[in-house]
């Protein structure tokens, strides 16, 4: 759900420490110059630096006068400012670089440096690369919508071609004053340069926008698509006069228009294809939250997802504009000592913001929360739409997967498609390789943009050819490599049950023993498992944050913990696919009377120092939460009788994974995730957001040896 960022230090940082621009924050400006090198010590600085880690982000430095600069593939021209004889500021970004010689004086690479982060890039020539950038005028505007309201938006050109271009959109809560000629350069390279009329407007109430700020406004009815009621205004009506007034006063386009946008702006780009402007040709929701309390950012089945809620409705509800903090100490200690979500909110002296409120006041599934889902809209296809997502997304990883699927039914035209890959939330508009210490072998944001993205938009857009996507393109893990399906999931994959056998065993053959047979811990609310390493900063901390790569972390560290049941298989002597969804199906008791269920698919790599930092590594394939009291519904908790098997039956979400040979297959079932879900007190109370410290006890939990996990099996 998030884009918080000073724009033009944020998109320089993602492109030179090889991640995502969605989640980087401003940080302290470049230092005062202490040292000015000569021009003969800046020229033995010029050349073309590659980064070790990902071969594909390589970095031209050339002299500009008495100066340094910087440029890319990614990165129109950057000013360095010197700050010692090797040391260099990367100009209006809180980014560093120190050039690194040998014995004899020659220069060797660079480091670049950003907080606590570093990365090496090596010197791999003499002459830099000179990158040729589309050059884009910048327009400022106030934009009427049907209701008087004014929404603010800048809109950016190409000045070298007169030719009628479409129109590509993206709306966001986020701010959009940093967006010119080099920030949509380097955010939207492969689009920049085929030649669009981007246009980037704040949401309602949001910067520079007038009228209210909703978080995730809830669509209303409104037949009329030009009704000037202001009780029929919602995002889709917004997206729609906007749409209406480009058209009429942006001269010399070709009347078509695109819509895309990550998380929040995904969302948003999901609204313009529900009642759609007729200009609207195609939409590309991007990790869309699409429904908060299900599967997006706020809950999954009914766990609420604390410190994310927290951190997110501070940073958003502040102001108008993100006003994201950072705690001064371990999250999980915060939170612990504040015992509920409520005693939290009164510790910060926030309690008020509205949606805080709306956890507070709606801690089930009821029409506050319906009303903000998406999904129930998703009744025709008006418009040809891109889904894309991550398998490791922190934020969004359940909606464009459910959007799909609640689209793909009524798509006659064949104009739905989805594209799934090894990324975490917005990862793919990044360079890199790699999430956390996983190496997927090939870029495959570049891949993805440059393959799929960029022909979609021109195709629906510009009519040009290019765009060959049949249906799904899915990057299958543990092989590395793109795969293309006819439909997610595909028809080769049949089910098989993965269960819970004894000592700690996964087997594919249905236990013989007595199904009273169990695997019990104790799971006390004092002492709740964290969901990644400690200390734990706050989600948006402004560098060096667990947050976005936490799905990734080696699970080692919780599989000694005695409230942690774990099995696994033999090492296998072939290799496993699976491609689909992954469904837990838990049969499970508590001598509580409520209770979470984690359940964890990992993939065990071999004890091989060959593998050097995945050696033994644990890593999460498809993990999820659920809340007991949910498990007759949604809308209506219940008590959980204690001591007495229930059947927890939930899916892990999709996955294309081929856990390869040699390595195992493992479980991991637990009954805390801390502090990014509340504690579970155990005990069935109306709202555990306002649970008392009294409340808060341990509890036996019995996993019954004919749970399993059902596995959609490819065929081999």
């Amino acid at each position: 759900m998030s884009c918080r960022l000073t724009l033009r230090a944020a998109l320089l940082a993602s492109l030179l420490t090889v991640l995502p621009v969605l989640h980087a924050e401003s940080a302290a400006r470049s230092q005062t110059a202490t040292a000015h090198p000569d021009i003969a010590t800046l020229e033995r600085y010029v050349g073309l630096y590659r980064s070790a880690d990902d071969p594909e982000v390589t970095l031209s430095v050339f002299r500009d006068g008495d100066h340094l600069v910087i440029e890319s593939a990614r990165l129109p021209q950057h000013e360095l400012t010197a700050e010692s004889a090797t040391g260099f500021a990367v100009k209006e970004t809180p980014l560093h670089l120190v050039f690194i010689t040998d014995t004899a004086g020659k220069v060797t690479g660079l480091k670049r440096k950003a907080g606590s982060s570093e990365v090496l890039l090596e010197r791999i020539a003499d002459q830099p690369i000179r990158y040729q950038f589309r050059p884009y005028s910048r327009q400022e505007v106030m934009i009427p919508m049907r209701d008087g309201v004014k929404l603010h938006a800048i809109i950016l050109r190409p000045t070298d071609t007169r030719e009628p271009l479409p129109f590509l959109m993206e709306r966001t809560p986020y701010g959009v004053d940093g967006y010119d000629s080099d920030s949509v350069n380097a955010r939207y390279t492969e689009l920049a340069g085929s030649g669009y009329i981007f246009v980037m407007e704040d949401i309602r109430g949001r910067y520079k926008s007038e009228g209210q700020f909703v978080m995730m406004r809830p669509i209303v009815p409104h037949h009329d698509p030009k009704s000037a009621d202001p009780n029929q205004i919602d995002e889709t009506t917004d997206t729609y006069d906007t749409v209406a007034w480009l058209l009429k006063n942006i001269l010399n386009n070709n009347r078509r228009v695109g819509v895309l946008g990550i998380s929040y702006d995904g969302f948003l780009a999901a609204e313009a294809g529900i009642d759609p402007n007729p200009a609207v040709k195609a939409i590309s929701p991007q990790a869309p939250m699409t429904d908060v309390w299900i599967g997006d950012d706020f809950f999954h089945n009914g766990a609420f997802r604390q410190t994310y809620g927290y951190d997110y409705v501070i940073g958003m509800e502040s102001s108008k504009e993100a006003t994201f903090t950072k705690l001064n100490e371990d999250a999980y200690t915060y939170f612990l000592d504040a015992g509920s979500f409520a005693a939290a909110g009164k510790k910060s002296g926030t309690s008020n913001l509205p949606t805080w409120k709306g956890f507070l006041d709606h801690p089930s599934y009821d029409g506050f929360w319906r009303s903000r889902a998406v999904q129930p809209h998703l009744t025709q296809v008006d418009v040809p739409t891109l889904e894309v997502g991550g398998w490791w997304d922190q934020e969004d990883m359940w909606g464009p997967q459910e959007e799909y699927a609640v689209l793909k039914p009524h798509d006659a035209q064949h104009e739905v498609f989805i594209v799934l890959g090894p990324w975490n939330h917005g990862q793919w508009a990044a360079t890199t390789r790699h999430l956390g210490a996983v190496d997927f072998g090939a870029a495959t944001g570049d891949q993805y943009r440059q393959q799929i993205e960029a022909p979609f938009f021109a195709h629906y857009l510009k009519d040009q050819s290019g765009f060959d996507l049949e249906d799904t393109a899915s990057f299958q893990t543990g092989t590395n490599r793109w795969m293309r399906y006819s439909q997610w999931p595909p028809k080769t994959s049949s089910e098989r049950n993965l269960y819970f056998g004894a000592n700690g065993v996964l087997t594919f053959h249905e236990p013989e023993s007595d199904k009273e047979t169990y695997t019990a811990y104790t799971s006390d609310p004092a002492n709740p498992i964290p969901y990644r390493k400690r200390p734990i900063e706050a989600t948006y901390a402004p560098t060096g944050s667990g947050w976005r790569p936490w799905l990734v972390e080696d699970q080692r560290a919780y599989s000694q913990r005695k409230d942690v049941a774990t099995w696994t298989t033999p090492v296998l002597d072939h290799g496993l696919t699976i491609t689909g969804d992954v469904v837990a199906d838990l049969h499970a008791s508590t001598s509580g009377t409520d209770s979470d269920w984690v359940v964890k698919l990992i993939d065990v790599y071999p004890d091989d120092p060959s593998l050097g930092k995945m050696s033994g590594y644990q890593l999460m394939i498809v993990d999820e939460m659920f809340r007991g009291r949910y498990r007759r519904g949604y809308e209506h908790p219940e008590a959980i009788p204690a001591n007495q098997a229930e059947e927890y039956k939930y899916s892990l979400h999709g996955a294309d994974h081929v856990f390869l040979k040699g390595h195992r297959i493992m479980v991991q079932v637990q009954s805390s995730w801390f502090p990014l879900y509340d504690r579970n007190p155990q005990t069935f109370v109306p709202n555990i957001m306002t649970a008392s410290p009294i409340d808060y006890k341990a509890a036996e939990q019995r996993i019954y040896s004919d749970s399993h996990i059902e596995l959609p099996v490819a065929e081999q």
